[in-house]
């Protein structure tokens, strides 16, 4: 009995390891998508977790060349499907200055898991303009398809506890039982 006890530990504990990667594959952090492109004036890093529903994108402008980015520089990125079913719509980025790093942050809506493409456009008054594109695979939020059987796990493991329980309440009403 002790020998099945602990394999059923060490399943549970396997399956939890299993599940635990591909959860974080989904809900993570956000990753590079656009990594040290040159842009017009600067050098272009673009960091994004793009889920269905709004995916936030962090883009990041270091100098080049040897001159700072322009004080006056927006960052607009645009988003489509790679299908063409809608048209591009560009979202303006907010500029946000972190410990002298020059960083533009949207978030950006998403209706549909598949292949989106991604322009980034830099435009500046004083220091020139340029883009960038990419495309990037848009996931759902959560674990996807898991969602159904991951939440319903706790109902049904204490719907087949109070069956145990039952089951073994009548068991021990037989045993107790005299012969008639």
């Amino acid at each position: 009995m002790r020998t099945a006890f602990s394999l059923r530990k060490i399943l549970m504990c396997a399956l939890w390891i299993a599940f635990q990667h591909a959860a974080f594959a989904h809900t993570g952090p956000p990753f590079p998508i656009l990594k040290d492109q040159p842009v017009g004036p600067a050098i272009v890093t673009v960091w994004a977790n793009p889920d269905v529903g709004g995916g936030p994108f962090f883009v990041m402008l270091d100098p080049r060349d040897g001159k700072p980015v322009p004080a006056d520089m927006k960052v607009r990125i645009g988003i489509q499907p790679v299908s063409g079913r809608l048209p591009e719509k560009v979202y303006d980025a907010p500029r946000e200055v972190l410990a002298g790093q020059v960083q533009y942050k949207v978030v950006l809506p998403f209706d549909r898991e598949e292949r989106w493409h991604i322009h980034v456009l830099l435009s500046s008054a004083t220091g020139g303009s340029g883009e960038a594109a990419t495309d990037v695979d848009v996931t759902p939020t959560g674990y996807g398809r898991w969602d159904l059987m991951l939440y319903s796990l706790p109902f049904l493991a204490i719907g087949a506890l109070w069956f145990k329980a039952v089951s073994n309440r009548r068991k021990d009403r037989k045993v107790s039982r005299p012969p008639s």
